[in-house]
């Protein structure tokens, strides 16, 4: 499956693993490149001294290349960026900020740079600031999300349409069948984060990776957009936010109800009720925790067997 993206990262499957926070630690990160594709450590939840015993501990679990994701709002970022060139790290995904930013102090480090975007505006900018490729994500996606509300299979076209770099989908992609079809409508390969969050290896809590399981259509909403929109699972904590909503609040007020550490609380510590869970929709169709191996494993051989069958026709 050699193609633009196999051989930007020198993969053997064009797969992304999303660098979720609390989520995306080494052991997830260097097991999915262990099993073919990316694995990339999320950075945002991470104190700087956290992620570079992140990093030296993926380096001795794979041979294999991994990335960092690094949302440009990190308060820390300027020591976040030099632990990665201290430590060698040779790929890393932007998101959440101007790619011009960083984007020319890590290609001058020999450092492939991707950035994530959610239109077809932005996806010209992060082009035009000298990025590698871009990660194009829907709205469907679980976390922090585009303002536009736009679907992956709406927006990959429209950004294919109008770059010339490398394009990788994500939003709704967790199975072979999703990765073919985002293919086939113009992306070079796919980011998958939600199928991955419920794995063995994820660093999430049990309580929420069998919550993902649980969850069904319907089950998410995307929210809190006077902020920055994110993808939630519908429980007490989103419930008190609609129920705000209601008393049309005030920036400050919304703030408030935030507070600190809501995502580390749900999704890393497993409080189910208060914790602010980020999954994505296509959670309704993960119905089982397994290995990254196996998760894989199945992923690639329900895309050769679709993509074989279609070939037919």
């Amino acid at each position: 499956m050699i193609n633009k993206i196999t051989n930007l990262f020198n993969i053997k499957y064009p797969i992304v693993q999303g660098g979720m926070i609390w989520v995306s630690g080494w052991k997830l990160a260097s097991a999915v490149s262990n099993a073919g594709g990316l694995g990339l450590i999320g950075a945002g939840s991470m104190y700087p001294d956290v992620l570079r015993e992140h990093i030296q501990k993926c380096k001795k679990a794979t041979d294999k290349p991994f990335g960092i994701n690094v949302p440009m709002l990190y308060p820390d970022i300027e020591k976040i960026m030099d632990i990665i060139v201290e430590e060698g790290v040779k790929i890393v995904f932007t998101s959440a900020g101007n790619p011009k930013t960083w984007t020319s102090f890590l290609k001058g480090k020999g450092i492939t740079v991707v950035h994530v975007v959610s239109s077809v505006k932005f996806a010209l900018k992060a082009e035009a600031a000298g990025v590698d490729a871009i990660v194009c994500e829907g709205f469907e996606a679980g976390g922090h999300n585009g303002r536009e509300e736009t679907t992956t299979f709406t927006l990959i076209p429209m950004v294919k349409e109008q770059v010339k770099i490398p394009v990788i989908a994500a939003g709704g992609i967790g199975s072979g069948r999703g990765m073919l079809a985002a293919m086939v409508l113009g992306s070079d390969g796919v980011q998958i984060g939600s199928r991955f969050a419920a794995t063995q290896e994820s660093s999430a809590h049990i309580n929420f990776k069998n919550t993902i399981v649980d969850v069904k259509d319907g089950d998410t909403q995307l929210t809190l957009k006077e902020l920055a929109p994110v993808r939630l699972v519908k429980n007490r904590f989103y419930d008190d936010i609609q129920e705000l909503y209601q008393q049309n609040p005030s920036i400050l007020q919304i703030k408030e109800l935030l507070g600190r550490a809501r995502a580390k609380k749900g999704m890393f510590e497993g409080d189910l009720d208060n914790g602010e869970l980020e999954i994505g929709q296509i959670a309704g169709l993960i119905h089982e925790i397994k290995p990254v191996k196996e998760v894989f494993k199945e992923i690639v051989e329900e895309f050769e067997l679709v993509k074989s069958f279609i070939d037919r026709l």
